[in-house]
C-alpha cells in the first residue's frame, strides 16, 4: 500500500495536536522554523538523513 507523504504528515500532525494539546505558539514556531530551515544550508543534510532513516526502517538496506 502506497500512501502519499503529505497525507501521513497531515494525519500525524492532526493527531499530535488533538492528543498532546500543545500551545498554539509552539505549533506556529515549529511551522515557521521548518519553513525557514527548508531554505537553508541544512536542508541537504536533513534530507539525506531522512532518506537514510527511511531506507533503514523501510528495509531497503
Amino acid at each position: 500500500m502506497n500512501v502519499p507523504l503529505w497525507f501521513v504528515v497531515a494525519v500525524v500532525a492532526y493527531l499530535g495536536v488533538k492528543l498532546a494539546r500543545p500551545p498554539m505558539w509552539v505549533v506556529i514556531v515549529l511551522l515557521i522554523g521548518g519553513f525557514l530551515l527548508a531554505n537553508s544550508i541544512f536542508a541537504g543534510p536533513i534530507g539525506s538523513g531522512i532518506d537514510g532513516g527511511a531506507g533503514i526502517f523501510g528495509g531497503s538496506k
